[in-house]
């Protein structure tokens, strides 16, 4: 289970070194390495990531979740449709879902009209989509567990009566 507690640590903060890890873990820098290089070879992690709060920095991002519709192909149902969407570089997020529609996907451009072109010239002619339906991030509070828009402190002046 070793494994198990590494990965949620490294989860949270994969900046840590083996050395970090082992001292929460209990275990030795190497025993924590050997598993690092374990998971990292099965692919159990797949990347290490920096969560940018692009807002911050003044960069103009867009990005928006789109609602597909598709028809599942005979002997490889969801899958065909949803790997020809996942290799377009503007789709960051690839999901089957249940319920109303089918996949969802999240998508980000430098603008709407990117976004917008995105959809209408890549997505909705692939053969077997039936519909999409986008929604445009308007803001975001919490990604990946972190908040990302705090409420901001007000900065009004004291008022002396």
């Amino acid at each position: 289970m070793l494994n198990k507690e590494i990965l949620r640590i490294l989860e949270k903060d994969a900046k840590l070194t083996p050395r970090q890890i082992a001292d929460m873990t209990g275990s030795t820098a190497d025993e924590v390495s050997k598993a690092i290089k374990q998971a990292e070879d099965e692919r159990a992690i797949v990347k290490y990531k920096t969560l940018v709060n692009w807002d911050k920095i003044g960069n103009e991002h867009v990005w928006a979740l789109i609602e597909v519709k598709i028809t599942p192909q005979r002997d490889v149902g969801f899958d065909a449709i949803a790997e020809r969407i996942y290799r377009f570089d503007e789709a960051r997020t690839v999901y089957l879902m249940s319920g109303t529609y089918d996949l969802a996907v999240l998508v980000e451009g430098k603008s709407m009209q990117e976004v917008a072109e995105f959809v209408t010239r890549k997505l909705a002619p692939i053969e077997g989509v039936t519909g999409t339906t986008s929604h445009f991030v308007l803001r975001r509070y919490k990604e990946d567990g972190e908040i990302m828009a705090g409420r901001e402190e007000v900065k009004r002046q004291a008022v002396i009566l």
